[in-house]
């Protein structure tokens, strides 16, 4: 044998050798994951789960594997936490490990790792840490948060008023409004109701909103590696993202040249002074790319969720008139018809807060929670997640665990009222979640929520054009996302 052979066959050798040795390495660190059926190669466990319900498909797998188990979505290997007790011991307890953020294709297609909302690191960070400060300062600067959302709330009560008792589809009125709020905190201003481009912009959001809970959309999340480069609806929520994405850059460029650091007028001149001011660190993440991408991630954020839970809940209202009424009841009480409500009475009025607490719960937004990843090699309950691994902390299995709620199926704000009639917190309360990646806009959605609430209640009584018993409020569609069914309401005016 040649001088040549011989190294060939040594290679060979190493090879096979690095090649079995990594393969055992993969089998034994995979033993020490948590359990779950057995993947397929490419597909995972595909077969196993309907991408139409993958919230129920992973609740079904549950049953099997315990609250806390392993599934191949595609490619995509995921730890899955069930329950109150198994996402509070990984979000909080051990809050460092589980910190990192994981996918979410169809964003990830725009932010790419940029942004506050899905960014890992130090990006995420230094972003996280400057957006909670400029939301506060903005909350007690000249307008203050509660101000601006009086303001819009007057806007939103002279469009319900012109519908005149007709009924109407409350989608776009909510959203408008809902989003005029961060608009004035992101841009400076609020937009004109009857705007084409600010209707282009929420349609844009809605419609890609949408599409991350529709079947296609969680398809795409398990192969978007490959589905980005096939036909389907996923471009258009591609185009969406985009367009909100070029808007945003058009307000950024106004902003630059109108700027006057001594007197930020929103939360891009913010940003853009700290840009200035860093200019000279390497390590900064205040640059122009961010400041886009994560602007997009405050207007979209602050729309969709807040605006969607409104929708929902009006529906709830319209199935459950006799809720409706006990909260007329206490607006009547608390606050009466000659003033407008304001942040101070949500303390004295335990039944209308209870009402809100159990929108919240009910409509589940978003069910599975923002995967979120472990930054480093982890133990969780006697087994190893390795550095990397994505996890869903599921937050529809915690507003619905068992445990904390007594018919977590049913919409009854009793799970948050005792038996004296006082509001009652309750620890499984996490729709903004919980942990280091606790959603930092829960703040402003908590007063949008109750402001809105309350401030359409003391002036309106909602009817249903369907008979009661017609009134459907399953969501129409659950994924990342839970989008509740479209309907028509008639507000009859009180006052």
């Amino acid at each position: 044998m040649d001088l040549l052979s011989a190294a060939t066959l040594f290679l060979v050798i190493c090879l096979s050798c690095l090649t079995v040795l990594s393969t055992w390495r993969q089998m034994h660190r995979k033993s020490q994951m948590p359990p779950g059926p057995t993947p397929l190669p490419f597909i995972g466990n595909l077969l196993q789960v309907k991408t139409s319900d993958m919230y129920q498909s992973l609740l079904k797998i549950s049953e099997t594997f315990g609250p806390v188990f392993t599934i191949h979505l595609g490619p995509r290997r995921v730890v899955v936490l069930c329950g109150y007790d198994a996402v509070k011991e990984a979000l909080v307890d051990q809050g460092e490990e589980f910190s990192g953020r994981g996918e979410q294709a169809t964003f990830d297609w725009i932010f790419q790792g940029y942004g506050v909302a899905f960014s890992n690191g130090e990006r995420a960070k230094q972003l996280r840490r400057f957006s909670i400060m400029t939301l506060r300062n903005f909350g007690m600067g000249r307008r203050s948060i509660e101000e601006r959302i009086l303001e819009e709330g007057h806007f939103l009560l002279e469009a319900i008023r012109s519908t005149k008792g007709a009924p109407f589809d409350p989608t776009y009125f909510l959203s408008r409004s809902v989003s005029n709020v961060i608009s004035s905190i992101t841009f400076g201003s609020r937009f004109d109701y009857e705007d084409k481009e600010f209707l282009s912009l929420l349609s844009m959001m809605l419609g890609s909103f949408r599409f991350t809970a529709t079947s296609w959309g969680q398809l795409y999340e398990m192969f978007s590696g490959i589905m980005k480069y096939m036909p389907g609806p996923q471009h258009k929520a591609f185009k969406q993202l985009l367009g909100l994405e070029e808007f945003i850059t058009r307000k950024v460029k106004v902003n630059l040249e109108t700027l006057d650091p001594s007197c930020p007028r929103d939360y891009i001149d913010c940003f853009l002074v700290k840009m200035q001011q860093e200019k000279e660190n390497p390590n900064s993440e205040f640059f122009l790319k961010n400041l886009i991408l994560t602007t997009l991630n405050l207007f979209f954020a602050g729309t969709e969720t807040v605006s969607t839970t409104l929708r929902y809940g009006f529906l709830l209202m319209l199935k459950h008139p006799e809720i409706e009424e006990k909260v007329h009841k206490e607006i009547d009480q608390v606050i009466g018809r000659n003033r407008i409500p304001n942040m101070e009475d949500r303390a004295q009025m335990p039944y209308t807060e209870a009402v809100i607490h159990e929108i919240q719960r009910f409509c589940d937004m978003i069910p599975m929670g923002l995967a979120h990843r472990v930054i480093k090699d982890t133990q969780f309950r006697g087994y190893t997640i390795p550095k990397g691994t994505e996890v869903f902390p599921m937050l529809g299995t915690v507003l619905r665990d068992p445990k904390y709620f007594a018919r977590p199926d049913v919409f009854d704000p009793q799970h948050f009222l005792d038996e004296n009639g006082k509001f009652k917190k309750s620890d499984a309360f996490m729709p903004f979640s919980i942990g280091k990646r606790y959603c930092f806009g829960e703040r402003l959605a908590r007063m949008e929520l109750f402001l809105f609430f309350t401030s359409i209640l003391q002036r309106f009584r909602f009817q249903s054009p369907v008979p009661q018993e017609d009134i459907d409020i399953s969501p129409q569609l659950v994924g990342f996302a839970t989008i509740p069914r479209s309907y028509q309401l008639r507000a009859i005016p009180l006052l």
